[in-house]
């Protein structure tokens, strides 16, 4: 039996992994080596115990302005809370708390075509409803979905006015993960919402790390989420949260996604751990997001230049300049030698670089692997000559 698992610094892995749905010895080391190894470019959220992550919650509940705030019930008092933070970050009337983003897209997407009249949804092939979701948008939410374009990249303008095919939504992941975590430039994005408000089509933003985007785009979060028609984001994705999700966007659209957040089951009695999760991360990791994304750039020239001086026949570090606080890696080994490689390095050395490898995606070299690197406040300690270090000792492993 074969089961899709969340991919990325959440979850230590990368790129798009299926894996056994029992947990296999190799992984079982792999994520021991990475939550015991000292020194690491992030900590994931799932690099601790149960213990230990109850109780880092627990002391800044008890530091925040929640602390005496009574436990949520079906959605009240902190969940609320967090409700009117998104609101307010993101410069919409209002937005609604959702357990997953699975489940927060579809609501939007689904109300939006109700009001559009037309259930086409205009999206990346590899945007995560597409990838990651098991066809949820057709299965459950009576959308259809259609492809401006294959390249790994957003659409263009161009491309989202030529497109054959109707549709009432463009969807655009910001940043298209699959990709390698990539962003078109501030004005390529203003093009293409003007492009598909051409067509009278609504805009949705699949801002799961809309969070990480400000200093590519060189502008605040209202305006990058203003040019939407409402957007979804994610508490555990780049905020370190437990889970959950909200979409923002008007009024109206809101309380018709709350509506359908109940059909779906997602008015779950009680959040709190997951809200102040969330409310923890928009107060201390959204802050230090600008200085990962500028300390991501640092550490992928340094790979960059390891490799180049160990003579590896051939790399990629993608994109050249990171467009976030992640980025992809590609080389041509096997990925479970590569993933052997990093463990051991992490369990000789208390140095963890990379996490797990994969096949290269669709349309790369054969005989490559590819992984994800996330820098996030761990990482800032290292410096150029710590990742080139870090680098020989991990190529040096690969035998």
């Amino acid at each position: 039996m074969e089961t899709e698992r969340a991919t990325g610094p959440e979850t230590g892995t990368g790129v798009a992994e299926t894996v056994d749905a029992a947990e296999t010895d190799e992984t079982a080391a792999l994520r021991r080596a990475w939550r015991e190894a000292p020194r690491k470019l992030w900590d994931a959220s799932v690099d601790t115990t149960v213990a230990a992550g109850l109780r880092e919650l627990a002391d800044w509940a008890a530091r925040s302005p929640y602390a005496d705030e009574p436990v949520d019930i079906y959605g009240d008092g902190v969940v609320t809370a967090v409700e009117e933070r998104i609101a307010r970050a993101l410069g919409f009337p209002a937005a609604a708390f959702f357990p997953t983003g699975t489940m927060a897209q579809q609501a939007a997407l689904r109300c939006w075509a109700g009001r559009t009249g037309n259930p086409v949804v205009a999206l990346h092939p590899l945007a995560h409803p597409e990838v990651h979701e098991d066809q949820a948008f057709t299965r459950l939410a009576a959308l259809r979905t259609t492809h401006p374009t294959t390249e790994p990249r957003l659409p263009t303008a161009e491309e989202v006015r030529d497109h054959a095919e109707p549709f009432g939504a463009l969807m655009l992941e910001l940043p298209l993960r699959e990709a390698g975590f990539v962003l078109p430039t501030w004005d390529e994005l203003v093009d293409v919402v003007e492009a598909a408000r051409e067509r009278d089509a609504v805009v949705h933003f699949d801002g799961a790390r809309l969070w990480e985007t400000p200093t590519h785009f060189g502008r605040p979060l209202p305006e990058i989420a203003g040019l939407a028609d409402s957007v979804y984001v994610s508490f555990y994705k780049s905020l370190g949260g437990i889970s959950g999700a909200a979409v923002a966007g008007p009024e109206e659209l809101i309380a018709e996604a709350r509506l359908w957040r109940h059909r779906y089951g997602g008015d779950v009695f009680q959040q709190y751990p997951a809200a102040v999760s969330a409310l923890r991360g928009l107060e201390t990791e959204l802050p230090r997001l600008p200085a990962y994304v500028a300390h991501a750039r640092v550490v992928a020239d340094a790979l960059r230049e390891a490799f180049e001086e160990a003579g590896v026949p051939w790399f990629r570090v993608h994109p050249r300049t990171p467009h976030t606080h992640q980025f992809q890696v590609w080389l041509p080994y096997a990925p479970d030698a590569l993933t052997a490689a990093g463990r051991v390095l992490a369990e000789e050395t208390g140095t963890a670089l990379f996490r797990r490898w994969f096949p290269a995606p669709a349309g790369g070299p054969p005989g490559v692997a590819a992984t994800e690197v996330t820098v996030a406040a761990a990482g800032l300690e290292w410096t150029a000559a710590d990742v080139r270090e870090a680098t020989r000792d991990f190529l040096a492993r690969l035998g």
